[in-house]
């Protein structure tokens, strides 16, 4: 039977009953400027917890460790996410998947996604199908998702647009929708394909995506 991969995911943590399923948890917050980490909290905003789920659904067995970086608002900074990505990475985990987007390109941020992949890490983000660019999905190397609608659950299609890499399923199993859903359904079916390719490279992960894709190119709506 092969190996559990260990994934990493950075959002605003769990529900109490999944902590059953999560195998390792950080939280990281900015206290008077100044960052601090310690046990997570019961997520608040109820979105990590829907991007678990569906990243579960879709990945199976696998070991989970999640860093917390939203507390009650809608509000983080690079400098918790780079704090939660070094973390993840001395979890060693195989892949991380942040279904989040700042703004603001941050060197702090783009430097953790640069160790991330130079230790073979495998980084997802979501990005919006419209609109200005967001980070981490744009910086060199991280796999950017966003929602598609032609994509059945367990389905995913190769955009290669402005915007995205990758389109996903982009609705989770209790209705909630969005560019977050697609990132962490398709993070799941990498996690699933890490489990019986283990050690897998980003390059090899990409031709297998491509290879498998069920759409190719942008959805045209309005066209046949």
């Amino acid at each position: 039977m092969a190996a559990e991969p260990r994934i990493g995911l950075i959002d605003s943590g769990f529900a109490p009953e999944q902590g059953a399923g999560v195998a390792l948890s950080r939280r990281f917050w900015l206290e008077a400027g100044e960052l601090r980490e310690g046990d997570t909290r019961p997520d608040a905003l109820g979105h990590g917890s829907v991007v678990l789920d569906t990243l579960s659904r879709h990945a199976g067995p696998a070991s989970l460790c999640v860093a917390q970086v939203f507390g009650e608002r809608w509000q983080t900074s690079p400098l918790q996410i780079a704090a939660a990505l070094y973390w993840l990475l001395e979890q060693d985990v195989a892949l991380i998947s942040m279904s989040l987007g700042l703004r603001s390109d941050r060197p702090v941020l783009r430097e953790a996604c640069a160790v991330a992949q130079a230790a073979g890490v495998l980084l997802c983000a979501s990005s919006p199908a419209q609109g200005e660019p967001v980070y981490p999905a744009s910086y060199p190397g991280v796999i950017r998702i966003t929602g598609d609608a032609r994509c059945a659950p367990g389905q995913w299609s190769w955009l290669g647009t402005r915007q995205a890499d990758l389109g996903a399923h982009v609705t989770a199993h209790n209705g909630v929708a969005g560019a977050s859903v697609a990132c962490a359904a398709l993070a799941g079916i990498l996690a699933a394909r890490l489990r019986d390719q283990p050690g897998a490279t980003r390059e090899q992960m990409l031709d297998w995506l491509q290879q498998g894709a069920a759409f190719s190119g942008p959805e045209r709506r309005g066209h046949d």
